[in-house]
């Protein structure tokens, strides 16, 4: 949990919407399948009230001239053709690596 004293730089925004109920949290502790103390519940109903008056205050900024990132480290896809690479193993060579095959298929071992 986050100490009272980190989301004080938040203040000024409308608490109105931004209000998080006691239900609130303890619906989303159900959910996250989470035992909380009366206490946590406290902090966590206040650190996720500021939290959501921060997301408020950066919903108000003027970001008309902002061109949107969608992507920061300039990686790029790179595509290339499906190309079937004729090597000469033989469906049996391959059946052969494997430590139990049935009709000619890898045999695995179940997972569910």
């Amino acid at each position: 949990m986050c100490q009272e004293g980190v989301f004080s730089l938040f203040i000024g925004y409308n608490k109105d919407m931004t209000q998080i109920s006691r239900d609130d949290v303890l619906h989303l502790a159900q959910l996250s399948s989470l035992q909380l103390s009366d206490t946590e519940i406290d902090d966590l109903q206040k650190d996720i009230g500021n939290i959501l008056g921060y997301v408020h205050q950066l919903s108000e900024l003027d970001t008309s001239g902002v061109e949107p990132t969608y992507q920061v480290t300039d990686l790029e896809n790179v595509w290339r053709d499906d190309v079937v690479i004729d090597d000469k193993v033989t469906r049996e060579q391959l059946l052969s690596l494997s430590t139990e095959s049935l009709n000619h298929q890898v045999k695995v071992p179940k997972v569910l």
